[in-house]
C-alpha cells in the first residue's frame, strides 16, 4: 500500500497534470497569442482538411471534457480522497492522460501534422489502459467515482479515437496524390467501419455509455460536415450517420445489462486488485 508521501504525490501530480493541459489548451485556442487550432499546420486541422473531419461545432465537447477533468481534479484532491484505494489504482493513469491531451497542442502548435499523429495515437492508447483499469481492475463504488472517472475517462476515450481517425486522415491528405481523391469514399468508409467495430466493442467488453456517446456525437458531426460542408461525400455522410446510430445503440445496450449484474467488486477488492 503506498505511504502518505507518495499519496501527497500524486495529488499534487494530477494536478500539475491538469494545469499543464488547461495552459496548453489556452494557448491551443489562441487565448494566449497561440494560433487557433484550426489555423495550425496549414489549415490540416481544420474542418474542411480531411473527408473524415467533424464540423466545428463537433468540437464543443471539449469543454464537457476539461470541466469534466477539472472537476475530477478537485475532487481527488479532497481529504476523502486521500488513501482511496481507486485514486491510488488511477491517479497517475488519468495524470498522463491530461499531460498528453496537452502535448498534442503543444505538438500541433510548435512541430509537425506527423508528430501530431503520433501524440494522439499514444493519447488513444493510454486513455484505452486508463479506462480498462477503471473498468476491470479498479471498477466504482459511488455515482460521484462513476461520474468524475468512468464518465469523464470514457468520453475523453470516445471522442479522442474518432480525433485519432481525424488526425490521421487530414496528415495523409497532406502527403498522398492529389488523384487519390477519387477513392476517398472507399477509404473513408473502411475507416468509419473500423470505427463502428471499436464503438461496439469498447461497451461491449466495458458496460459503459460514455465512449458511445462521444463517438456518436462525433460521427453525428462527421456527417453534417460531409453532407453539407466541404469536402462534400453523401457517402462517407451517410455512413457517419448509420456508425453513430449503431455505436449509440451498442452503449445503451451494454449499459442496460451492466446495471442488471450483481456487483461483484468492493472497495476492498479495489485495494486487492492493486
Amino acid at each position: 500500500m503506498d505511504s502518505p508521501p507518495n499519496d501527497l504525490a500524486r495529488r499534487i501530480g494530477v494536478i500539475a497534470a491538469a494545469s499543464f493541459m488547461i495552459i496548453a489548451a489556452l494557448v491551443g485556442t489562441g487565448a494566449l497569442g497561440g494560433t487557433p487550432v484550426q489555423d495550425l499546420q496549414n489549415g490540416a486541422l481544420d474542418t474542411d482538411g480531411s473527408y473524415l473531419a467533424p464540423a466545428a461545432s463537433a468540437f464543443s465537447i471539449w469543454s464537457v471534457i476539461y470541466l469534466g477533468l477539472i472537476a475530477y481534479t478537485v475532487w481527488q484532491a479532497l481529504p476523502s480522497q486521500r488513501t482511496d484505494a481507486r485514486q491510488r489504482a488511477l491517479g497517475w493513469w488519468i495524470a498522463a492522460t491530461m499531460v498528453l491531451n496537452g502535448l498534442w497542442l503543444v505538438t500541433a502548435q510548435f512541430l509537425t501534422l506527423p508528430l501530431t499523429v503520433l501524440m494522439i495515437a499514444a493519447l488513444t492508447a493510454v486513455l484505452a489502459l486508463t479506462f480498462r483499469r477503471a473498468v476491470v481492475v479498479a471498477p466504482p463504488v459511488g455515482w460521484l467515482d462513476r461520474l468524475l472517472i468512468d464518465g469523464v475517462t470514457g468520453l475523453h476515450l470516445g471522442w479522442v479515437t474518432l480525433a485519432t481517425a481525424a488526425n490521421t486522415a487530414a496528415w495523409l491528405t497532406q502527403i498522398v496524390p492529389a488523384d487519390w481523391e477519387a477513392a476517398a469514399d472507399v477509404w473513408g468508409v473502411a475507416v468509419l467501419l473500423a470505427v463502428a467495430v471499436i464503438g461496439v466493442t469498447i461497451p461491449a467488453v466495458t458496460g459503459r455509455l460514455a465512449p458511445g456517446l462521444a463517438l456518436a456525437w462525433g460521427l453525428s458531426w462527421l456527417a453534417v460536415a460531409r453532407l453539407t460542408g466541404e469536402p462534400s461525400s453523401t457517402v462517407i455522410g451517410i455512413t457517419a450517420l448509420v456508425v453513430a446510430i449503431v455505436v449509440l445503440a451498442a452503449g445503451i445496450i451494454a449499459a442496460v445489462r451492466a446495471t442488471r449484474r450483481t456487483p461483484s467488486r468492493t472497495r476492498e477488492g479495489v485495494a486487492a486488485a492493486r
